[in-house]
This record gives structure tokens, sequence and C-alpha cells, in this order.
């Protein structure tokens, strides 16, 4: 029997779930066994998953779940260099070359496990089946505009928290753009087609906030964009891979610019492709914003799980596009399964090459 092990999130500030109680009943009633593990965290209460008839376990016991258990988290696990034996459904941010995911791919060499990485779970078209797109654009847009207020008030955007809904954000968001007595800045969304643009420029429009959309046809040139600088926020929403456009470059720092905040909802400063070059690290929910220039003021928002913002509306959103792939798993060679593992079999294999080399 097919055996899923939802694991409790280990990161902080993480509250979301890959897999609702309603989600859970369908995998029970197809016959897959599914064990829910018991979270301090989780934005959604365990009784739901209990009353549909998961097994419970004691919270961050998924290290000595059964061998041939599936396990299933959203966020990193802990950097402890412990080998991973089992087989896991995770985003593992392991094929562009992040240091971290070298490390986590040998740890699954040493254990043997296997990592079915959730951003490589594609359709036979090579689109995602799932994705948290749309709430990290949405949530990235708000970090954004609170970065742009807190300059406004003279200072950097302090630490955030979970909002229990979009309407309690978005509520929070109105009264501190008011509070500055200036107009509504504006933005320009890149990738604007796409669901994290969307979500980002949703929000941007909730608060009156006038909004420039690119996609693939105005960045097809390849730069330079000194567009971008002409806008008071830049929301990047495309997705580092090769080929991919700088469009703010380390020269923007000192450029003539109106540019004062960039939500770089892509988040993947580490990757050789990411299109913004001010900066190298991700940002945090204690620390959200970078500051990369000081006379005038530019800011890097860049917290690389967006979506844990509003973990109830995310987690149902995903939950509900995930779940005919999960309902599949008794199928791991083919489909979506057997194309994320031969992507992890690709760059295990690189490594190894790299590693005896």
């Amino acid at each position: 029997m097919t055996h899923l092990w939802v694991r409790a999130e280990q990161r902080p500030h993480e509250e979301r779930v890959g897999l609702t109680p309603e989600g859970a009943a369908a995998l029970l009633a197809k016959g897959i066994r599914v064990t829910v593990e018991q979270s301090s965290v989780r934005a959604i209460p365990l009784d739901g998953y209990r009353e549909a008839g998961c097994e419970i376990a004691p919270e961050n016991s998924w290290p000595e779940a059964p061998a041939d258990a599936i396990v299933f988290g959203l966020k990193e696990l802990p950097e402890d260099g412990t080998p991973l034996a089992h087989r896991h459904i995770m985003f593992g941010h392991a094929y562009k070359g992040q240091p971290a995911g070298q490390e986590l791919l040998r740890r699954f060499g040493a254990g043997g496990g296997a990592l079915y990485d959730l951003e490589y779970l594609v359709d036979e078209t090579g689109r995602r089946v799932a994705a948290f797109g749309y709430w990290a654009g949405f949530a990235g847009a708000a970090m954004a505009l609170k970065c742009w207020v807190a300059q406004r008030q003279g200072g950097i955007a302090g630490p955030v928290s979970v909002y229990p809904n979009q309407d309690a954000l978005k509520a929070d968001l109105t009264a501190g753009l008011d509070a500055t007595g200036a107009s509504r800045p504006g933005a320009i969304v890149i990738g604007a087609l796409g669901r994290v643009g969307t979500g980002a420029s949703d929000l941007c429009q909730a608060m009156g906030v006038a909004v420039t959309k690119w996609d693939m046809a105005e960045t097809a040139h390849g730069g330079p964009f000194p567009q971008v600088l002409q806008h008071d926020i830049f929301l990047n929403c495309i997705l580092a891979q090769p080929g991919c456009p700088v469009l703010v470059p380390a020269s923007a720092r000192t450029d003539p610019r109106q540019l004062t905040v960039i939500g770089d909802i892509a988040c993947d400063p580490t990757s050789e492709f990411s299109a913004v070059k001010v900066y190298t690290q991700v940002t945090t929910w204690d620390q959200p914003a970078l500051r990369v220039h000081d006379d005038p003021p530019l800011d890097v928002t860049a917290i690389d799980n967006l979506p844990s913002l509003l973990p109830v509306e995310s987690s149902r959103d995903y939950g509900a596009q995930l779940l005919p792939s999960l309902l599949t798993l008794g199928e791991l060679q083919t489909g979506v399964w057997g194309r994320a593992r031969l992507e992890f079999d690709k760059h295990s294999a690189g490594l190894s090459l790299i590693s005896s080399g």
C-alpha cells in the first residue's frame, strides 16, 4: 500500500501544508495510507485530518517513518547533514547550483533516498501541475508596499507575521499607505501574465497602485531595461533560469532612478541566473528588507516562503491543485512523478561526476 507521511514544517514562520483534510479523505478513499504529524504551527488544525481517518504521528517524527513511506513537506529540512533514506516530496531548491541544494543532494546520495521536487512536478507539456505562485505574488507585492511605507516614514521595514486572511492584510496595508499622506506609488510587474505576476498585480490594484505590466514580449530584446528604474517599485515575477535577462544590474544602486523598492518575488539570489544583481541573500520575516543603497534608498525584499503570509488560503489553493497528482502516487515511475524522478537522477549524477572529478 502506498503510504504518504505528511510531516510538520520545521522552518520558522512556515504554517502552510500541501494537503488539506478534504484532500486526505480523497487519498484514503483511493486506498492510500495517510499519516499526518502533529504540528505546533500548521495553520489547518489537526482535528480535520483525524476526522478524515488519517493516522496521527508525533511532530518531527518523520526520520523514524517506515522505510517505504513517502515523506511530504513543503520547505527545507533541518540542515544537520544526516543521510536521507526516504523518498521526499518538497521544494528542494537543489537544481540551479545553490550551495545548500548541493548539500541536500549529497544527503540523498548518502542515505539512498530520492527527491520529488515540487517545483519540477510538470505535465507532459512541461507546465507545473501545482504552484503557490498567485499567493507568492500577492504577498510579495504586499511586502514591497510595506517597504515603501517604511521608507516614507524615514525607516526600513520591520518584522512581519502571518495574517488570518487577505482582508486583514489589505486592511493593514491600506492603513499604512494612508498614514504616509502621500500619493500611491507606481509599480512595474515583470512576468505579469503568469500566476505570480497576476497575484502581484491584483494586490497592487486592490491598493490603488498603478501597475505597468510587462511579460515576455517586453523583455524579449534581452535588455537593458531603464524603464524599471522609472517606477517606485519593481516586482520581479520571472523564475531564474538559463537565458533569463538581467532586469536590475548591479549599477542600479547608483544609477539615476525613481526606484526605491525591489520585490524579488522569484527570490533566487544565489543562482547565477538571478535577474536582480544588487543583492546576494534572501531576506527574512524578522528582517524583511535589505538596504543595498542609502541615498537615495534602495531596499530589496526577497522572502522565499511568501505564501505563508496567508497560510490558510495558500494551502487550500495549492492543495487543490496538487491533489490530482497525489492521487497517482501509486504510479511513481510514470507521469509527473516519473518526470520528477528523472530530474533528480540527472542532477544527482551530475553531482557525482563533479565530486569524482
